[in-house]
């Protein structure tokens, strides 16, 4: 195999695993791929999904971290001398809760196992209440702080402020040792340069600006005054961030050698700031001005950016907005949903139920055989659903769910809106109300969309990314004909891990830019879905029935 001397390395750490991909910057062509999923959250360790909580151990992400990175680099001979950078993406937020010295409480033995000082996942909400009450006592502040970050009620409690409050409110033990909070993209790009207390830590601009209240207008984060105004616990955490802040194409060091020893690599290799996985995700899939995004896997995340002539202009009910994130020198944009593949997966377990409860537990078939087909039905479940579902005429989707199943990121976050299937009637078949469900998340992205759309942002190209668009045809073509739109469908599965490769290559120094690298190490196109005239004038009856539904408090709470 024929290598360049610029070859850079892109990590992306999704919600059950983490992917290395390792590119040759100058051909733009993947040499190595390696996943490794977490093995403590393959288990179910450290959660209750009962009660919202989501968290996984450091040592699952150190442990992928060695794994992926020696794989990819073994695969390839010859090399480990010519990596030149790496970069890291997380779902984000992601924070946890460390010490004086910048220690993960959970990597400390009095706290080995207590959920509170590991990794609060994107999706746990158990801050629900502590960002209800940031929203009240913001938007009475006399600024509101969180504008760019949700703003008018919106900030999330999937977003830094609502979990860090509400871990300090609810585990004295933690708040008594715990001196900061990073986010673990944060985390892990610092600690492979050797970089660990709090206030050294160089933090990324889209963690910052979209999660954490970081702005320019304000001079950066939120002053000490506000933050111990809004409960004593926080009182003094916002001093241990360092003023700076870091676009995704910068690089924080190199490689110390502990690290270079660990990963098989040198002391060489330059790390980029981290970044949050759904703004690489954009990266990789080539976001551009008037082109939005999405990357639709167990959630969603639509990503856009435009010109900073856009000014001021603030876009409501929308996860954030932050200057120079996503691409510098833009105004990057974050919308997203709480479930997309989340929801067709409830929908499989609940089907699986009498399988796994009842016939699991049957004498009259041998273990072996019973096994045999419960792993058949359940991974032909969602295909065969899909293929009878596409036969059923549009016009005879009578059914209309929503999706807001684990509450509603955007437009307008309310997590404690619940997901609803409404007109069933005897004839209703399991196909058609799979693809009610399927309609459901549709209706979603298309209310956002509409969303940017309504406040003066111009979207001519829709572009997907993600495990969803490589592998649900059906699923994809009813997106696009509720949308009205064709949708480009990128030819990677690994959008994220590219987008940080290519932030890798430019802190190298390969291109001088980002658009440039977009353009060299782009993947290209590998599916256009059309939308049906027919299919999209039947949608936007329907559409309206969803949009009513919001509506009914009441129902959906």
């Amino acid at each position: 195999m024929s290598i360049s001397n610029h070859l850079v390395i892109g990590v992306d750490y999704g919600s059950d695993s983490a992917r290395a991909i390792l590119i040759d910057a100058e051909s733009g062509k993947e040499l190595a791929l390696s996943v490794k999923e977490y093995t403590r959250w393959k288990k179910g360790m450290y959660c209750d999904p009962v009660n919202y909580q989501f968290r996984q151990h450091p040592l699952d992400y150190i442990e992928s971290l060695e794994f992926i990175i020696n794989d990819v680099i073994n695969k390839v001979p010859g090399s480990r001398d010519r990596v030149k950078a790496l970069a890291i993406d997380v779902t984000c937020s992601t924070p946890i809760v460390v010490d004086k010295e910048g220690t993960p409480l959970s990597l400390k033995p009095d706290f080995a196992e207590n959920p509170n000082g590991m990794f609060i996942l994107w999706k746990d909400h158990t801050g629900i209440e502590e960002c209800d009450y940031i929203n009240e006592f913001s938007q009475k502040w006399h600024t509101d702080y969180t504008k760019y970050a949700g703003g008018g009620g919106n900030y999330s409690a999937e977003h830094f402020w609502a979990k860090a409050l509400h871990v300090f409110k609810t585990d004295p033990d933690v708040r008594k040792v715990g001196h900061s909070f990073v986010d673990a993209c944060d985390w892990l790009s610092n600690v492979i340069v050797g970089i660990n207390k709090p206030e050294e830590l160089k933090r990324n601009i889209c963690t910052a600006g979209f999660k954490v209240l970081w702005n320019k207008e304000w001079g950066g984060y939120p002053p000490n005054e506000y933050f111990k105004a809004l409960d004593p616990v926080l009182d003094g955490l916002v001093n241990t961030f360092s003023k700076e802040v870091y676009t995704c194409v910068e690089p924080i060091g190199h490689l110390t050698e502990e690290w270079a020893k660990r990963l098989g690599l040198t002391t060489n290799v330059i790390v980029a700031a981290g970044n949050i996985d759904a703004h690489a995700g954009g990266i990789g899939a080539g976001v551009k001005n008037k082109a939005i995004v999405q990357i639709i896997g167990t959630s969603t995340c639509d990503i856009i950016v435009g010109p900073k002539s856009n000014g001021d202009r603030l876009i409501p009910g929308i996860s954030g907005q932050a200057d120079d994130s996503i691409i510098p020198g833009m105004i990057g944009y974050e919308a997203g949903q709480s479930v997309y593949g989340d929801y067709y997966a409830w929908f499989k377990k609940v089907l699986m139920w009498p399988l796994r409860e009842i016939f699991a537990k049957t004498s009259l078939v041998d273990e072996e055989t019973k096994q045999k087909v419960i792993d058949e039905v359940y991974a032909e479940m969602i295909p065969t659903l899909a293929e009878q579902a596409k036969l059923i005429p549009t016009k005879d989707s009578h059914i209309i769910a929503t999706d807001w199943i684990n509450g509603r990121r955007t437009p307008n976050v309310d997590y404690t809106q619940k997901g609803t299937i409404t007109g069933l009637a005897l004839s209703s078949s399991t196909p058609l109300i799979y693809k009610a469900i399927v309609e459901a998340t549709a209706y979603g992205s298309r209310a956002i969309v509409e969303q940017f759309i309504n406040n003066g942002i111009e979207i001519e190209e829709i572009i997907a990314v993600g495990g969803i668009s490589q592998k649900s045809p059906y699923v994809m073509q009813v997106l696009s004909d509720v949308l009205g739109m064709p949708i480009k469908v990128i030819a990677t599965r690994e959008a994220c891990a590219l987008g940080v490769a290519m932030c890798a290559s430019v802190a190298a120094g390969i291109y001088p830019k980002l658009e440039i690298a977009q353009e060299k190490m782009g993947m290209g196109i590998s599916t256009v879905y059309t939308p049906n005239p027919d299919n999209h004038a039947h949608y936007n009856n329907e559409y309206k029935k969803y949009k009513k539904l919001d509506s009914v408090k009441e129902l959906t709470q």
